[in-house]
């Protein structure tokens, strides 16, 4: 099937930073390759959304719901003994507080909103994780519209919690066989579905990644974490900005909302964790910016982790939110400019973290949150340096994941 990009292909200047152009652009990735059957739905999608989610109906309509049924805002932790063991002043954005668990309801409040003002009546939508199909599951639930979750046969059996609850919630949940049956199988998946009903299905795409306006509506929708931290910030030290900010960074939400007011502040220092697998040496990773070139993937020009032919090759990862052998446009622009330092954390590191924030604060975080715990341990502090994490999401639906390797955890691990 032949992919054309809507619009002219005209990259942005490299200094562009959270906003892309106007036909999708961040310095040299973006921009939407897509199906020619697929090519009216992306392209009505672009003209509707800014008129859209800049109405007041739909921001008064989006802020209730953030406030009186996500639970928003989301609290902002001193973690104390994190802190001490660290050498640092460490705030916790607690995401895994709001309903449903993770970071991911932010985007699909605002999604069902934009797709029942565009007259669509079904859903369909890719997880890995599984917290945003959970996510979205839980927004068709309360608007009555129907909806489809497209999995990895890999992450249904591995994420049994979170595919009971969609089903719970009156979602169909489809295992996709294809691949390494994960994140990328089920986002190829949903967007075979979306070909064959491009008329009355909206595809609410769960990170900043695919075609063009996706990556911006995303970081929009999730804008809110860091729009959050700066009075919370304020509050709390006096200042409205932070020393550091610290995010996991698979497709890349939860990243792109923590940093999104503080892209263009150069006194924030920004530092995200993808997963590394066995190792970003080893042939089993899901370090994209590490490991990735420049290539196309589901809509975007990105990079992409891929064999010299461009045959898109498998990730490796612990963590199901993580496992995507891509990034989204925006992150690989400003991880191209040095804007954000990445660091790869390994399994094992990830697992360790994880169960140090459990046992030091009491707090049992998504494995994809633990990646960004790992970090702490890769980076050097000031006794005066504020540092915000995100947690990103809860770790019920991973007890499993760290009770089976809690080896890997060495003390934390010895029962």
């Amino acid at each position: 099937m032949e992919n054309t990009p809507t619009g002219t292909q005209q990259h942005a200047a490299d200094t562009q930073t959270i906003t892309p152009t106007p036909t999708g652009f961040y310095g040299p990735f973006g921009g939407a390759y897509v199906p020619e059957i697929l090519y009216k739905c992306v392209h009505d999608l672009q003209d509707a959304y800014l008129p859209i989610i800049r109405s007041e109906e739909f921001q008064r309509e989006y802020a209730s719901l953030l406030r009186d049924y996500v639970g928003r805002p989301s609290p902002l932790y001193y973690a104390r003994r994190m802190s001490e063991k660290y050498g640092c002043k460490l705030y916790l954005k607690r995401e895994d507080l709001n309903h449903t668990g993770a970071h991911k309801i932010n985007n699909t409040i605002g999604q069902i909103l934009l797709a029942k003002k565009m007259g669509k009546t079904r859903i369909i939508a890719e997880t890995g994780a599984g917290q945003h199909g959970v996510a979205t599951a839980t927004v068709c639930a309360l608007m009555d519209m129907k909806c489809e979750v497209f999995m990895g046969a890999t992450d249904v059996e591995r994420q049994h919690t979170n595919v009971e609850r969609m089903k719970m919630l009156g979602a169909t949940v489809n295992p996709v066989r294809t691949g390494n049956m994960t994140l990328s199988d089920a986002c190829s998946q949903a967007i075979r579905d979306w070909c064959c009903h491009p008329d009355d299905t909206f595809y609410i795409v769960g990170s900043t990644m695919g075609p063009h306006p996706y990556p911006d509506i995303v970081a929009k929708m999730q804008s809110v974490i860091s729009e959050e931290l700066k009075w919370q910030l304020e509050e709390k030290i006096g200042r409205d900005y932070p020393d550091y900010l610290i995010a996991c960074v698979g497709g890349g939400s939860n990243a792109a909302g923590t940093i999104y007011h503080y892209v263009d502040d150069p006194r924030v220092k920004i530092v995200l964790a993808e997963a590394g697998g066995c190792g970003i040496k080893s042939g089993h990773t899901a370090a994209t910016i590490h490991c990735g070139t420049e290539g196309i993937i589901h809509g975007a020009r990105t990079l992409v982790m891929q064999t010299d032919d461009g045959q898109i090759e498998e990730a490796f990862t612990i963590s199901a939110g993580l496992d995507y052998p891509g990034i989204g446009p925006m992150h690989a622009n400003l991880a191209k400019q040095g804007r954000e330092q990445v660091l790869a954390i390994n399994d094992d590191e990830a697992i360790y973290a994880g169960y140090e924030l459990t046992r030091m604060e009491g707090i049992i975080p998504a494995i994809e949150s633990a990646h960004a715990v790992a970090a702490l341990a890769k980076l050097k502090f000031k006794p005066t340096d504020v540092v915000v994490l995100t947690v990103s999401g809860r770790g019920d639906k991973d007890v499993n994941t760290y009770l089976n390797n809690k080896h890997m955890a060495r003390e934390y691990g010895n029962f």
